[in-house]
Formats: structure tokens, C-alpha cells, sequence
């Protein structure tokens, strides 16, 4: 289904919110219509093999062009493009499944973003800023010896899906996605207030044992506690001791918070998270004299698509197109 007006300016600019940097990868990362005949039909949200065959086809000769960090425009084939987005956005060592996944990620969003002209002002489809459009490398960097096995690895990933791209009712969708979760991934409305159908709350296989960094914490002084806070909150009053400035936490069924209210200032999870540098808006508070820990489950905002659920997906057999299919419910994979 087409993205609601109200959810246009958000998802715009936050198909890779978590950005590589956000998910703590290497610094190389970091820098990250119609259906095509086919002999037989696939199921609603996937692609036959004689499909998968023809969109390679009729990708060949689209291009985008690429705002980059200093500010000039290069265009390239969409491919080549998408290589780079994936070598940027995910790890070249998760499972190929994984890889073929994001990369379809990437292609949806470029062509989403060219469609809605969002840097046409710049001459460009999309930007490599990861706080904006999608993070680009044209190479992992830091590689090393395993750097030709690697670039090889994304090369394969990009052409298993050329040309395809995930839909819903008939458009491109926003497809936004994130580092991590544990147990299910967040609704749409919940971070940005708007309900998308297929940006739902859905299962995702992450634990502790299986994800680095899962859990974290975040401690501040109470005068660090304080001075953050007034500095963008000056009505709060945080005048008692650090475990009075906490009221009521509310929460969502998928585990993150919806909003709490601090020295009488009522926030929602991602102002908090935002506000603090959390790695998600998935935590848990104690505060005492000593100081206040945020306990943070998870890294990223949490909608559509975890890169570590993808991958541990792949590793129990999804292909793929299983995948797409369960992190955006309700949606085709088709051709350009």
C-alpha cells in the first residue's frame, strides 16, 4: 500500500536510520512495475526462477545518480550502485540470503527516492549520506586478504536479485531497516506516528547469544542526567533526588517504549533515545543517587527489516524472498 502523506517526510530520510555507524560495523561500512513473464506463478510475495532470470534483463541500463559526501554528482549503473549500498550497510560476512535480501532493500529505496525527487534540486536520485538516503562504498576497505572472496560474495548477492524490488499495491515501498531487535521489530507508527501495513510488528529470531551487543547500557551522572535533559527541556523540573524525576513508562506489545515522562515532561521512546544516544528505544531505567542506566535491548529504530534476524534467518535455510516476505508482510517482489 502507498505510504501515507503524513508518513512521506519521515520515511523519506530514514530508510537506513540505523546507519552503519549506528550499528557499530567497521569503519569501511560505516563511510555505508510490472512482473517480468514467467513459465509458471509464484506465491504473493515471491519470484520463480524463470522471473528471477528476466528482471536481471531489464535492469541492464538503469542507473543512478549519486549525491556524494563532497558534494558532486556521479552517475552509475543501478547494480553497481546497489553493491555499494549493501558493502556500506551490512557485513560481507552474514549469510548470502541475508545480503540478497538487503540488496533488494537498497534498489527499492533508491528507486522510491528517484521517484519522489527528493534531491532532484541536487541533480541526483539519492545521496550516500546514511542519515539521509543510504550510506555507499564502492569497496569494503578493510578487507584485507579476504577482500576478493568478500567483494565476489556482494557481486553474487546483487545479480541473484537484479532488478527486483519489493511493492504494495502496485508501489514502491519504504523499505526501512535496522541493526537489531530481540523478539519482534516495531511498528511504524510507534516511531514515526503513522501506521504502514506493512511496516507491522512482527518475530525476530535475535538473542543475546546469537547478536553482539544486544543488550547495552548507557549510564549518566545525575548532573549529566540534568544538564542533558534542561538543555532541551527546560520546563522539567528535576529538583528532587534522580528517583522522583521518573513517572509512568508505557510500553509497546513489541517491548520498546512508547513515551515516559521525565521531571513532568512527558517523551516519546525515540526523543529519549535520541536524546541520551541510546542504541534503541527498547529500555529500561533505574535511577538512584549514584546516577541513572538506561538498559538498551537492540540497536536501531526497530522498523522493517533486521539485519541480524535476516542473517539468522538465512542461517536456519530462508532464502531470501522468505525473508522480505516476513520482515514486510503483504508485499510483491516484482521487477523493475
Amino acid at each position: 500500500m502507498r505510504v501515507p502523506k503524513e508518513m512521506a517526510a519521515a520515511l523519506g530520510c530514514l530508510a537506513a536510520v540505523f546507519t552503519a555507524a549506528a550499528v557499530g560495523f567497521s569503519p569501511a561500512q560505516a563511510r555505508q512495475r510490472g512482473q517480468a513473464p514467467a513459465p509458471s506463478p509464484a506465491p504473493p510475495g515471491q519470484v520463480s526462477a524463470g522471473q528471477a532470470r528476466g528482471v536481471g534483463r531489464q535492469s541492464q541500463g538503469a542507473a543512478v545518480r549519486l549525491l556524494q559526501t563532497d558534494g558532486t554528482v556521479v552517475t552509475l549503473p543501478l547494480e553497481e550502485y546497489v553493491q555499494g549500498v549493501v558493502t556500506a550497510e551490512m557485513p560481507a560476512s552474514f549469510q548470502p540470503a541475508a545480503l540478497e535480501a538487503q540488496a533488494v532493500c537498497a534498489r527499492t529505496y533508491a528507486l522510491q527516492q528517484a521517484q519522489a525527487k527528493k534531491h532532484a534540486a541536487d541533480g541526483a536520485d539519492v545521496c550516500a549520506s546514511p542519515s539521509c538516503c543510504q550510506a555507499y562504498a564502492p569497496s569494503g576497505g578493510d578487507w584485507g586478504d579476504r577482500a576478493p572472496e568478500y567483494e565476489a560474495k556482494l557481486r553474487a548477492a546483487v545479480q541473484a536479485t537484479a532488478g527486483q524490488v519489493l511493492r504494495a499495491d502496485g508501489a514502491l515501498i519504504s523499505a526501512v531497516f535496522h541493526a537489531s531487535s530481540a523478539g519482534r521489530t516495531a511498528p511504524a507508527q510507534a516511531v514515526w506516528g503513522a501506521a504502514v501495513p506493512y511496516l507491522v510488528s512482527v518475530s525476530t529470531p535475535e538473542t543475546a547469544q546469537t547478536v553482539p551487543r544486544l543488550e547495552s547500557e548507557a549510564a549518566f551522572s545525575p548532573e549529566e542526567f540534568r544538564e542533558t535533559v534542561l538543555a532541551k527541556y527546560p520546563q522539567a523540573d528535576l529538583s528532587g533526588p534522580p528517583e522522583s524525576w521518573f513517572g509512568a513508562v508505557e510500553k509497546g506489545d513489541w517491548g520498546g517504549v512508547v513515551q515516559v515522562t521525565i521531571g513532568g515532561v512527558t517523551l516519546s521512546g525515540g526523543e529519549v533515545r535520541s536524546l541520551f544516544g541510546l542504541r534503541s528505544a527498547r529500555f529500561d531505567v533505574a535511577a538512584g543517587e549514584a546516577g541513572i542506566v538506561f538498559h538498551v535491548t537492540g540497536y536501531g529504530h526497530g522498523v522493517g527489516m533486521s539485519q541480524y534476524g535476516a542473517d539468522l534467518m538465512a542461517q536456519d535455510g530462508a532464502d531470501y524472498r522468505a525473508i522480505l516476505a516476513h520482515y514486510y508482510p503483504g508485499t510483491e517482489l516484482g521487477s523493475i
